[in-house]
């Protein structure tokens, strides 16, 4: 991919993605940056576990979303640069300490580069994409055989909203198109005995603050389009962070009303298989530290 014009996101900025230099949107280059790698508890039980989740942050990110809880990797890049071969030691590694999956946390615009390493070495646990969103379908359609479970956000169906907090008001044509295109992928989930997924997916959405109008279509438009098999997880765990100054209505969580819409809605849409936070989930602890822990160099 090195020099070539890097069309591999929505964005389809063109960037030359060359070593560790940094390039279009997502600022990265062509070699893996990464803040933190190791067992995370914190995703859903079914891919969390008792084991933990084998969560791999990759730095940089095709969204710019101004309350990202991720704002050190997403917006300022921090990580280190890693080899494939030390991405393959470290996949390696998670395996050998029992996790549950390899879990691939922002992929989206390292998805040719994680085709080759998964070309190289293939891990005998789950490989999960856990993105934004913000997926071209024919991106999803190239990783068929190298992802097992899909982890996507479904954040906006509304265009002005997706425009003014993460700088894509294309978010909901190709996030819905990408989700549409994964469950064609891996269809239903499927568990093994102790409720763990080994494959399929699963489809998340963050409750944000004054925003449940959005919610409520994002919900209605997954009960609309995808089969009631297909587990969806609402969070609840919204907590203030980045520079908000331009936007003082995200500088507070989200009220136990708005919450209540929402998990009434999933109720009367029969969106029961999954998951929805409690509020008390919203605290800046479940956010994990990105201090290269984990990260072979």
């Amino acid at each position: 991919m090195s020099g070539e014009p890097c069309t591999i996101c929505p964005r389809s900025c063109g960037a030359l993605r060359s070593g560790t230099a940094g390039g279009g949107v997502c600022a990265m280059g062509d070699t893996f940056k990464i803040a933190r790698c190791g067992r995370h508890y914190w995703e859903e039980p079914c891919i969390s576990g008792t084991n933990g989740s084998g969560a791999i942050f990759f730095s940089g990110c095709s969204l710019r979303c101004v309350y990202c809880q991720n704002f050190k990797i997403s917006h300022e890049g921090f990580g280190a640069p890693v080899t494939d071969e030390n991405l393959i030691q470290m996949m390696r590694r998670l395996e050998d300490e029992g996790a549950h999956n390899i879990n691939l946390v922002n992929p989206t615009h390292y998805a040719r580069q994680i085709m080759r390493v998964l070309d190289r070495h293939r891990p005998s646990v789950p490989i999960v994409y856990n993105c934004g969103g913000y997926e071209k379908a024919e991106t999803i359609r190239a990783l068929k055989g190298y992802v097992d479970i899909y982890l996507p956000d479904l954040k906006y169906v509304d265009s002005d909203l997706s425009r003014k907090y993460s700088g894509a008001a294309d978010y909901f044509e190709y996030a819905s198109a990408a989700i549409k295109a994964m469950y064609e992928q891996v269809g239903d989930p499927a568990y093994d005995e102790e409720g763990i997924m080994r494959s399929g997916m699963m489809v998340r959405h963050l409750i944000l603050p004054g925003q449940v109008e959005n919610s409520l279509r994002v919900l209605e438009w997954i009960a609309e389009n995808l089969p009631r098999t297909v587990p969806i997880s609402v969070m609840s765990q919204y907590t203030p962070c980045g520079d908000l100054s331009r936007f003082p209505e995200l500088r507070r969580r989200i009220t136990q009303k708005e919450y209540d819409a929402v998990y009434d809605r999933m109720l009367e849409l029969d969106l029961t298989e999954g998951y929805i936070q409690e509020l008390s989930s919203a605290k800046e602890e479940y956010i994990p530290p990105f201090d290269l822990s984990g990260v072979i160099i």
